[in-house]
């Protein structure tokens, strides 16, 4: 392990991300000034202005030429290419999951469901619909529909204190998942449960997940636009 001194404009990114993440710096608000910052770390305001332009650059701070340094207003994110369990990635951000169970039932497959489930119609189906919040703000509605034969017990979980990802990678390992994304106004069901306007824009994904060949389960994850967004990254073989 090195014993290099830690360089002071780390100090500096250090304590503004843990104001930031202990909500002493608010997503809009200002942190201090540079002239501040300097007084208070004793260093020179060139250093404190490479620790601020870092943060800038990484999308955490938003600079204003004669105003000030302000915490951005950053989206709850998730990578699009990956099977994340949502209650994982909130915490990770250092926020509050909560889940409410709006639906959570035995039911037969619609055409559209059969189809997309790869079953006949009018075959047995396991349906839930469960809100997500993060900090107390609804950030995903989660219309997801499962083959019974591969997860029997589906309807047993309490799924206010496990997600059903977590379930299902632990009954039956998800394996593959197929994605696509649209850009959609919401419904009057989803205005209700995600407390927005007919106005605001989605993001609805498709996704359907297999264990082993097995097409297990199929889900509508709908996110309020404006608080929500995905990530994709892919290595580009040379």
């Amino acid at each position: 392990m090195s014993d290099a001194p830690q360089p002071r404009y780390q100090r500096i990114k250090d304590y503004i991300l843990s104001g930031i993440r202990d909500r002493h710096f608010l997503p809009g608000c200002k942190i201090p000034p540079e002239l501040e910052l300097a007084r208070q770390f004793g260093v020179s305001r060139m250093t404190v202005n490479k620790a601020v332009r870092d943060l800038a650059e990484a999308g955490i701070l938003l600079r204003f030429a004669g105003d000030g340094t302000y915490v951005a207003e950053r989206k709850a994110e998730s990578p699009l290419l990956d099977i994340n369990n949502i209650a994982a990635e909130i915490e990770a951000r250092g926020h509050g999951h909560t889940a409410q169970v709006i639906l959570l039932e035995a039911l037969p497959a619609s055409e559209e469901v059969a189809l997309r489930l790869s079953m006949r119609a009018g075959g047995l189906v396991y349906h839930s619909l469960i809100v997500h919040f993060e900090d107390e703000v609804p950030i995903q509605l989660e219309d997801r529909y499962v083959n019974p034969a591969f997860a029997p017990d589906y309807l047993k979980q309490d799924f206010c204190e496990r997600t059903p990802n977590d379930y299902l990678m632990q009954s039956c390992p998800l394996t593959d998942i197929e994605h696509s994304v649209e850009a959609v106004l919401p419904g009057v069901a989803e205005q209700a449960l995600l407390g927005i306007s007919a106005a605001e824009p989605c993001l609805l994904v498709l996704r359907r997940t297999w264990s082993h060949k097995k097409l297990v389960s199929f889900a509508r994850l709908t996110h309020p636009g404006l608080r929500y967004k995905l990530r994709s990254q892919t290595r580009v073989k040379k």
